[in-house]
């Protein structure tokens, strides 16, 4: 149960660099991201629901699926921001302070989905221990992530920090849950 919080824990961090990156839009408020961790714990518990139905009729082993796709999910991170900043380069473009409601509302789908995700691999891999503390744990961290990252971000301090040290971190934090679901396997 211990290794199921701590993977929890860990697939989590990314909701930091989401809160971070929602915090610097100057028209985002606090409540927004309420109402997307709202939505986040429902698809968590869904998750959890879904994966401890269809456990039994996988019929291969799902660590090391779940494994696999965080490690690509990790290095999809990394690499979709060098190869898209490589390609803006030279373009004019420009940091936007301002997101229309259209991306937040995206960011806010997307960042639940990815929580469902890993609540469904977490699940998985952690089968004979799974409770509903799971999701609990998964939603209540994306929430406390993403909530901290969210009010520092509105310090005149956080924003000298590097956008690609944040995606760096949070593909290095899916890698590392990726590693962690291939091998508990192996008893490591």
């Amino acid at each position: 149960m211990i290794a199921s919080i701590i993977s929890g824990l860990v697939v989590s961090i990314d909701a930091f660099f989401i809160g971070l990156s929602l915090g610097m839009q100057k028209n985002c408020k606090f409540i927004y991201l309420v109402i997307i961790n709202i939505f986040l714990f429902g698809l968590c518990v869904l998750g959890f629901l879904i994966a401890g139905q269809i456990y039994e009729s996988i019929p291969f082993e799902p660590d090391y699926v779940v494994g696999a796709a965080f490690l690509a999910l990790g290095f999809w991170t990394i690499l979709h921001y060098f190869l898209s900043e490589y390609f803006k380069r030279g373009k004019g473009l420009i940091n936007k302070t301002t997101a229309s409601p259209k991306t937040i509302i995206f960011v806010g789908i997307v960042m639940s989905a990815e929580a469902m995700l890993i609540t469904m691999g977490i699940t998985f891999i952690f089968q004979s221990d799974s409770t509903l503390l799971i999701p609990i744990i998964v939603s209540f961290a994306h929430f406390g992530y993403s909530s901290l990252s969210f009010f520092l971000a509105r310090t005149k301090h956080i924003k000298r920090i590097p956008i690609a040290l944040s995606h760096l971190i949070s593909g290095l934090a899916l890698i590392l849950y990726g590693l962690m679901a291939i091998f508990v396997e192996f008893g490591i």
